[in-house]
């Protein structure tokens, strides 16, 4: 073990919830713990409004999501980027009739996105000539897609299998120095790492603008070619932050179900002239720390687990072995839009 985390999570009545995070010792992990103390000592802005995904007891409802979503679109608009987005989002337009994602809806959102911002090292002329408090729109454009999807998920799975929602927990925090990734880091990518372990912790290294492969596979369909996307950036990690998610999800991974579907993403992979084997694709989620159940809430069952959290939905204060920090602020802060702006500068 490389080093402790203990993260306090606060209850709308102040109580405190510890989660504790034993840190592996391998070459990733070492250059993420160095990057999250830096985030910590230095006292970066902590993104609770893009921080607990797939949470169906969140007060951040479809509703909610989907007013945010035309709020950026409202303001992106009034800003003279000479962009229009003419589109509208309400539950009704972006849930299909089975309870699932409006996979062509939220893709044309997450391509508003892309268009405004540019890619990672090719920035957008839109986005270079916005203000901040338009820029700090456009991302949010990014930011409620993947929430909207996820808690779509979730509320779907609650009808239907509840033991398989996928709720998770996002450690953001804005303007996250970066570091690149080396030929040892991919070790810990590939197909395999899509299946995520209950309290694992997992390097938020999906810093290129667009989406990843399983992504597209998954939103645009099985026979989806690379060529034919909707989204318009399609490319291999090389960068990472110290940010980080962590897993609160039963592991599918052993499944008949869930190796089908990964056996059919393989097959799409290959299709579209990629190597499934290939780890510099960055395909997965590197693991470098996993969460003491045990010590933390006294049970591995993750039907415990979810109750015990789901009253903890607020990041209070966070601590390793060299650092910590005490985020007072919240999401639902009159205020909150212009604390981030302010921590954007």
């Amino acid at each position: 073990m490389l080093d402790s985390i203990e993260i306090d999570l606060r209850s709308v009545d102040n109580q405190l919830l510890t989660v504790y995070i034993d840190v592996y010792d391998n070459s990733l992990a070492q250059k993420w713990l160095t990057a999250l103390n830096h985030l910590i000592d230095n006292n970066y802005h902590l993104e609770k409004n893009y921080c607990w995904l797939g949470w169906t007891e969140s007060k951040r409802s479809l509703e909610y999501l989907c007013t945010q979503i035309n709020r950026s679109i409202h303001a992106i608009n009034a800003a003279g980027l000479d962009y229009s987005i003419q589109d509208f989002f309400t539950p009704a337009n972006t849930v299909l009739e089975d309870g699932g994602v409006d996979h062509d809806h939220m893709n044309r959102l997450h391509r508003y996105f892309e268009d405004l911002q540019g890619v990672s090292g090719a920035m957008s002329p839109y986005y270079t000539a916005a203000d901040d408090t338009t820029r700090w729109h456009i991302r949010q454009l990014n930011l409620l897609c993947h929430e909207h999807e996820s808690l779509v998920l979730s509320i779907r799975k609650l009808k239907e299998a509840p033991e398989w929602r996928r709720p998770s927990q996002l450690m953001c925090w804005l303007k996250a120095p970066r570091f690149v990734l080396e030929p040892g880091d991919y070790e810990l990518f590939g197909v395999e790492t899509i299946n995520r372990e209950l309290g694992g912790v997992y390097v938020g290294v999906n810093k290129a603008v667009g989406k990843h492969h399983w992504e597209v596979f998954n939103d645009e369909g099985r026979d989806s070619r690379v060529g034919e996307l909707v989204t318009s950036s399609l490319r291999s990690q090389t960068e990472a932050a110290g940010d980080f998610d962590i897993e609160w999800a039963k592991d599918p991974g052993s499944f008949p179900w869930q190796v089908q579907i990964l056996n059919e993403f393989r097959q799409w992979l290959t299709a579209n002239g990629f190597d499934p084997t290939d780890k510099s694709l960055t395909i997965g989620h590197p693991k470098v720390a996993q969460v003491d159940l045990i010590r933390s809430f006294g049970t591995t069952d993750y039907s415990q687990i979810w109750e015990k959290l789901a009253n903890y939905l607020d990041v209070y204060k966070i601590r390793t072995g060299n650092v910590e920090a005490t985020y007072e602020y919240h999401w639902s802060d009159v205020d909150y839009d212009l604390q981030q702006i302010r921590s954007m500068l």
